[in-house]
């Protein structure tokens, strides 16, 4: 069982993750074979320090985008629009480990997104719940389109989570 600390770090890189702070050196960039580790705020930092994982990795010329969750914290709504706005929350996270690296949603090449069609973080039937998705994503990502494949799961590590999204830029190094 994780700590709830650790849990609330985890779920933290979501909302905390697009409010870089310079002046608190962020985004922070941590030397690693083949490229770097990419720490965008004090939040991804906890769930860096405290779960061991990093929130995005280059590795070459690509940019790995660890899972970021959507979905809604406590007395939160669980509806369509709702839905819409908590992941547009977590895109902006993935915006801003993006930036990060200089990169941009055209630079996605992959999204992999886990979905909890029938769990509690979101009431409604699995085409809402796609169609909220994809509305909101759709204000992020335009034409040409990353290849993706959506899952179908039974939970995420965030007990209302609703889809975890993860995602693969392709980001040429300036040689």
């Amino acid at each position: 069982m994780l700590k709830p600390a650790l849990l609330a770090a985890f779920v933290a890189v979501a909302s905390a993750a697009h409010a870089q702070d310079p002046a608190a050196g962020y985004p922070k960039l941590i030397p690693a074979p083949g490229g770097e580790v990419v720490i965008p705020s004090a939040g991804a930092q906890q769930a860096y320090d405290g779960l061991k994982y990093a929130p995005a990795r280059r590795a070459g010329d690509f940019l790995y985008i660890s899972g970021v969750i959507a979905g809604p914290r406590g007395a939160a709504e669980r509806d369509g629009p709702a839905f819409t706005e908590q992941t547009r929350r977590a895109f902006r996270a993935i915006e801003a480990m993006l930036k990060a690296e200089g990169l941009t949603f055209a630079d996605v090449a992959m999204i992999n997104t886990f979905h909890v069609w029938d769990g509690p973080g979101f009431k409604g039937t699995r085409d809402e719940q796609f169609a909220a998705f994809a509305k909101a994503k759709d204000e992020f990502m335009a034409a040409p389109h990353p290849a993706w494949t959506a899952v179908g799961t039974t939970g995420l590590l965030a007990d209302d989570g609703v889809v975890e999204i993860q995602m693969i830029a392709y980001a040429p190094r300036k040689r």
